[in-house]
């Protein structure tokens, strides 16, 4: 569970969000956190103190007068035990609150009165977010190291559309989930390909793999989570995009070719698993293959597609590459076979039909000083494991390629 051992305070302040809370909360304590719940007044009109302490299963603190702790102090107490402080929906007027140091109900108190970091996620009507007096509450708190989640931009409760509404509760969930990573990616510019290329036969057909996206998309999360700037180049996949990801979609081989030599200039790590296809057709066909009924069958004639990684190592300046190679048999002969063609520092192999659409895996490390096996463990978890084990060989500003 990725927030085991964590203790978060919870506070919601008015607005139509709180809905939200309900859900978030619940998948705090999914994820092993143990959650206080706190609540402004103007909350209450929202939602419930009582629907907060049953999903939470702890008393729920509204008034600063609450006497329940010994010394009458739950300002104090309270944001002592907690790792970190999510403010959630954050009101308008509560970041003002924040912005200028107001204590004026038991969540600001606490607030300001906090030894743990915060987060706010903002929800508001699209002219109180774009509000100059906003703008500059947000910037202060931002410069005060308070870290600000959001806000969305979409349809509100109001009927109209645009900036201002909370993000939802799986971005939420993993946003304060990356806050808790170490950060030993900052700062770091990482372009990651993954899943599936689709080479088109004709307009309803074509050549593609069994490749989930899961693992390069895991990849995606954790190396956000660890501070990077990540671009992710995602073959045809049915994956939500991890949250801080930028995603470009591509479908061929050649259109992520093009994006990926696109962006490669501004690169420091490259990690390329996706599992690109290695020929397509050298004529796609403009109408549908049709059946002749007399049992020929079509022909195709192949062209090769471009190796994706092996062009980039091949670059005057070459961001760190990172390979990942599914083989089918005898993963240590090929794995460092591949490694040392594509002239990248390291590989990581798995045998691919072990793997394709699992929710784990089982890889190992090939580098010129040698081959190290990672136990199968779940997807994220093994990804967090391979950005640490990336992050400590990467150059810092990128660097030329060991062979």
């Amino acid at each position: 569970m990725e927030l085991a051992g964590k203790h978060l305070v919870l506070g919601l302040t008015g607005g139509i969000a709180c809905y939200k809370i309900a859900e978030l909360t619940r998948r705090l304590i999914k994820g092993g956190a143990t959650v206080q719940i706190m609540m402004t007044e103007a909350a209450t009109q929202f939602i419930t103190p009582v629907t907060m302490q049953a999903l939470s299963g702890r008393p729920v603190y509204v008034s600063q007068w609450d006497s329940r702790m010994p010394n009458n102090m739950p300002h104090i107490d309270l944001s002592r035990e907690a790792d970190v402080i999510v403010i959630a929906p954050a009101s308008t007027d509560f970041m003002a609150k924040l912005a200028h140091g107001m204590c004026d109900n038991l969540l600001s108190t606490l607030c300001i009165a906090r030894d743990c970091p915060l987060l706010v996620v903002p929800a508001m009507n699209r002219q109180m977010w774009q509000n100059p007096a906003t703008q500059r509450n947000v910037t202060q708190l931002r410069a005060d190291g308070v870290e600000v989640l959001g806000p969305d931009s979409g349809s509100q409760a109001c009927g109209e559309v645009g900036d201002g509404r909370m993000i939802e509760t799986a971005a939420a969930f993993e946003a304060i989930c990356a806050f808790f990573q170490p950060k030993i990616l900052r700062g770091q510019r990482v372009l990651i390909t993954a899943g599936p290329t689709f080479e088109p036969l004709d307009p309803v057909r074509g050549i593609t793999n069994r490749s989930s996206g899961k693992m390069g998309f895991a990849l995606a999360r954790a190396a956000a989570q660890a501070g990077a700037d990540v671009h992710l180049v995602a073959g045809p996949v049915a994956l939500k995009t991890p949250w801080g990801v930028y995603r470009e979609d591509v479908q061929t081989a050649q259109q992520m070719h093009d994006v990926v030599m696109q962006v490669t200039p501004d690169t420091d790590i490259f990690i390329a698993v996706a599992a690109v296809a290695d020929w397509r057709v050298d004529h796609v066909s403009e109408h549908k293959i049709k059946k002749t009924g007399d049992g020929s069958l079509p022909t195709f004639s192949f062209i090769e597609n471009p190796d994706i990684l092996a062009t980039v190592a091949k670059l005057a300046n070459p961001p760190y590459c990172v390979g990942f190679a599914a083989e089918s048999w005898d993963l240590d002969v090929h794995g460092e076979e591949k490694r040392k063609r594509k002239n990248v520092p390291l590989l990581i192999g798995n045998l691919g039909p072990l793997t394709f659409g699992h929710d784990d895996n089982e890889v190992v490390l090939f580098e010129a000083s040698g081959v190290t096996p990672v136990p199968r463990a779940d997807k994220r978890d093994l990804a967090r494991t391979l950005i640490a084990e990336i992050a400590k060989r990467a150059p810092k500003t990128g660097g030329p390629l060991l062979s």
